[in-house]
């Protein structure tokens, strides 16, 4: 039976993740809460709020922007080290790519900060919605009004545009590079097959599906959003057109968080009453981890080797569940 450990921080927990072995929560309050043991360590990162995170690509360190101007890097050692900094400006946007290089975003621009120091500041028509580097080489999506503009950050090579009418804010790219996914300000997504660049209309939410996650091979894209985990299918090949989407862990209250298990086809599922339950895609056999607390839940993350997911909540509780 999975085991659940908890306790209350007392902040609106951004991220929980896993610093190699180590569980570390990203709390809206400027720190960075770190699982030594039975002990909680606090890790100042920031002056003030504390507004996204990401977890760098060797899954070492944590990558954070704040309300202070500042942009983080912090490990499990307790060491932070201010990578960047735009004062007067708030970071609520990061994410990191390969052999250290990292992107935020103020206001339109988009900047990628090479480890040398170097950066390159890309600049758009409208805010900046969301960022996401391809799972291989320097390519950067930049979601925003009216669609995505793809970089390739490394080079001075033109951006390629993606177009589709409204307000588009957090964008992945599937696991193989192929496509692009964004959620949008209507209670939708939207997706565009780079090979021809053909659009994926996924539509039908009752909410905006703020979370998605990638099962481990890129067979399907498990959303928030709706009462249930939307799984849209990218197997086939025209994606998710013309498809039906399986509904994982149907229940009365919203789907907050999804986090797919890093080796099996396995959906941890967060809702807005605190619960967690997982769900397995072959059957939609389900079993609950945590019963509901009264606050939803904002983070879930799992250890490389999927034995371990870490939780968080809006009002501060966190949790560690031992599978």
């Amino acid at each position: 039976m999975p085991s659940l450990q908890s306790v209350s921080f007392g902040s609106f927990i951004v991220e929980a993740v896993f610093l190699g072995d180590t569980p570390a929560f990203a709390c809206g309050d400027g720190t960075i809460r770190v699982a030594d043991g039975n002990v909680a360590r606090t890790l100042r990162a920031h002056g003030g709020g504390l507004l996204a995170a990401a977890v760098s690509e060797d899954g070492r360190s944590l990558l954070t922007g704040g309300d202070d101007g500042r942009v983080v890097l912090t490990s499990a050692d307790g060491k932070s080290a201010t990578v960047t900094e735009r004062p007067r400006k708030w970071i609520d946007l990061v994410a990191v790519g390969p052999s250290g290089v990292i992107a935020f975003a103020v206001g339109r621009e988009a900047i990628v900060r090479f480890p040398d120091g170097r950066e390159r500041v890309l600049t758009h028509d409208r805010s900046v919605g969301g960022l996401a580097f391809a799972p291989k080489g320097l390519r950067l999506a930049v979601a925003r009004y009216d669609g995505v503009t793809l970089w390739w950050a490394g080079t001075e090579a033109p951006a390629q545009n993606l177009l589709w009418k409204g307000a588009h804010l957090a964008v992945t790219f599937s696991p193989d590079g192929r496509n692009v996914v964004t959620s949008m300000q209507e209670n939708a997504l939207h997706g565009w097959r780079l090979t021809d660049g053909k659009d994926m209309r996924m539509s039908g939410y009752p909410a905006k599906p703020k979370s998605m996650s990638w099962s481990p091979k890129g067979r399907f894209l498990a959303t928030s959003g709706a009462n249930a985990a939307i799984l849209w299918p990218f197997h086939f090949k025209d994606g998710p057109i013309g498809k039906q989407p399986i509904q994982l862990g149907p229940r009365e209250p919203l789907v907050t968080r999804v986090a797919c298990h890093p080796s099996q086809e396995l959906v941890a599922i967060g809702y807005q009453d605190g619960s967690v339950l997982i769900g397995r895609i072959a059957d939609g056999n389900e079993a609950r981890l945590r019963p509901a607390s009264g606050s939803p839940i904002s983070a879930l993350g799992w250890d490389r080797q999927g034995k371990r997911l870490a939780l968080g909540t809006e009002d501060g509780t966190a949790g560690i569940i031992t599978l």
